[in-house]
């Protein structure tokens, strides 16, 4: 048995068909006789929606309210998918940020990783559930909801393989591999055949 942490992105859980697709390869997965962490995107283009939101409300939004805004998409991705497979059979609960918790430092718009506790998380694992956590997001210590940054689900991901010892972490996406940097900008780029938990961490926080 593994620990596997899957992240999914906002293209993967664009429609409700998408959703039932990415619950059945999660399930797949699970059946392996596998542990699962699912991270989720924000359904795609629905992060831009918000982000339009605020700047028709304000020309200069508060960063704390913009990130309370922006935060909800993931919101919407995590709990479709977990209906998705409890529906299964399967036991699932979705996790946001602050429910982790996922503590960050205060940077509103890009804030930063500084702990997560995994009590929850693996309180659940060993009851068989599959955890599902929202991206993007997390707390600081004033109880402020806080963002990542755009990708910061990337971030969240390995952050949470990180905290939980994961076996696998599986970024799963709609190009070929991880690179040394963007290729659509430095054509020079290389994919990467390995990459340890700490430098796709760092890649991810850099936004390599």
């Amino acid at each position: 048995m593994a620990l596997v942490v899957q992240k999914y992105g906002g293209t993967s859980v664009g429609t409700v068909e998408k959703i039932q697709n990415v619950a059945r390869r999660v399930a797949r997965t699970f059946d392996e006789g596998n542990d699962m962490v699912v991270v989720v995107s924000a359904m795609a283009g629905e992060t831009n929606k918000l982000v339009a939101l605020a700047e028709e409300m304000c020309e200069f939004p508060s960063e704390r309210e913009y990130d309370v805004l922006v935060a909800a998409g993931e919101q919407v991705s995590i709990s479709p998918l977990s209906m998705a497979l409890q529906s299964m059979g399967y036991k699932a609960k979705s996790y946001l940020g602050w429910q982790v918790p996922i503590y960050t430092d205060s940077s509103s718009t890009k804030a930063r990783i500084e702990e997560i506790q995994d009590t929850n998380m693996r309180e659940d694992l060993h009851n068989g559930t599959i955890v599902i956590v929202a991206g993007f997001q997390g707390i600081d210590r004033d109880n402020n909801i806080t963002t990542l940054g755009r990708g910061g689900s990337d971030t969240s991901a390995v952050a949470v393989a990180a905290a939980l010892k994961a076996d696998v972490c599986e970024i799963l996406t709609d190009v070929d591999g991880v690179y040394t940097t963007d290729p659509r900008i430095v054509p020079e780029a290389t994919k990467m055949e390995t990459s340890s938990y700490d430098e796709m961490l760092e890649m991810a926080s850099l936004r390599s």
